[in-house]
């Protein structure tokens, strides 16, 4: 029987090793938008309207924007969403100013949402968007509402088309 010099069983673990490593993951973060960016489904500029945005980044590099949350959601909760996901974001509404908000990105599968309160977004009714539970239930007491998890957000809570929000102007 051969025996196997030891750098050779090294230099073999190494590289398995190496090969099995593969692609890190890294951890991704929001990208903010520019003044003259437009949302992927209207073409609507997203400074120019009230309200929590939001963003997805897909694994092949691109950002797709979103002027309210109800657009951001309805399209990532849909069955037929195919392409890979990386990241998807919104923003704060707990440190972002309301009527021009601007930063303040979390990853929207940890945020708390607001359903039916009395402030509007870019498209109407939306969702409050907020980090905190407790900042999402100051404000629904505010402004109305009711405080969901992302996991209870389901793609009828977002119909584009007024659904559960009751907005027939869409």
């Amino acid at each position: 029987m051969r025996k196997w010099p030891a750098r050779v069983i090294t230099l073999g673990l190494l590289s398995v090793l190496l090969a099995c490593g593969g692609k890190q993951d890294t951890v991704v973060t929001a990208k903010a938008p520019h003044n003259d960016t437009v949302c992927s489904l209207d073409g609507m500029v997203l400074a120019d309207y009230p309200g929590p945005k939001g963003q997805i980044q897909y694994d092949n590099g691109e950002t797709d924007y979103f002027c309210d949350t109800v657009e951001l959601l309805s399209l990532y909760l849909q069955p037929e969403q195919q392409r890979r996901v990386r990241g998807v974001f919104v923003q704060d509404m707990a440190k972002a100013d309301w009527a021009h908000p601007k930063d303040y990105w979390v990853d929207a599968r940890q945020a708390f949402y607001v359903v039916g309160s009395k402030r509007e977004g870019s498209m109407g009714p939306t969702l409050g968007s907020f980090a905190v539970a407790a900042d999402a239930a100051r404000f629904a007491q505010d402004f109305g509402g009711k405080v969901f998890a992302f996991k209870d957000i389901t793609p009828d809570t977002v119909r584009l088309d007024g659904g559960v929000l009751k907005d027939e102007k869409m």
